[in-house]
């Protein structure tokens, strides 16, 4: 007599059960669907400005980017995506300064943390949202950020040169004055101890 019971009242939630499932399927034939046809929709497809694909230089109209090369951004990279190279170079005045030589940049083990964006004090970095980057090898993913030619230092101007080696003589004729300070100070001192131990 039990046995009946129970197969009629698990046979009533196996049909309850059915008809519940029926509703949500139901539902699911008459709501919108929202089944993207991308790549047929690729020119219209709208990609949120939020969304980070690719790390990439901000270049500006004449081709220059802001990078500086302080290695800042390899730094903070948690799993050394990005390595930089650089080169010293010779400026106008005499002085030496760094420049960027290859900025490489593999997107197969980029986390897109964003630290190297946020750290940059030029703010020379940003994630474009250009996430079409499928590649058959892994060696296609190491990217050289700066793909531009690099542009020769502006010669200065006649003003400038001017200027510049008038620093220089300032700071020639500074030091000579303070090297002949310290002698004269010396010898004055000598003096005074001479005269000190004649006493």
């Amino acid at each position: 007599m039990g046995s009946v019971k129970d197969y009629f009242s698990s046979l009533g939630s196996g049909i309850a059960s059915l008809i519940k499932g029926m509703q949500v399927t139901g539902k699911e034939f008459v709501t919108p669907k929202i089944t993207e046809k991308y790549p047929e929709n690729r020119d219209t497809v709208h990609v949120p400005d939020r969304f980070r694909a690719i790390l990439e230089l901000k270049y500006d109209a004449d081709g220059n980017h802001k990078c500086i090369a302080c290695g800042i951004c390899e730094r903070n990279c948690p799993n050394g995506t990005i390595s930089l190279s650089t080169k010293m170079v010779d400026t106008a005045d005499g002085k030496k300064k760094r420049k960027l030589d290859k900025y490489m940049y593999d997107l197969g083990s980029c986390t897109f943390c964003q630290l190297c964006v946020s750290s940059c004090p030029q703010n020379a970095l940003e994630f474009s949202n250009d996430f079409e980057q499928a590649v058959f090898t892994r060696a296609k993913l190491v990217k050289q950020l700066n793909y531009l030619p690099e542009k020769e230092e502006p010669a200065p101007t006649p003003e400038q040169l001017a200027k510049i080696q008038a620093e220089k003589e300032a700071k020639i004729a500074a030091a000579k004055a303070a090297m002949a300070a310290k002698k004269a100070a010396e010898a004055q001192a000598s003096a005074t101890d001479e005269s000190t131990d004649n006493k």
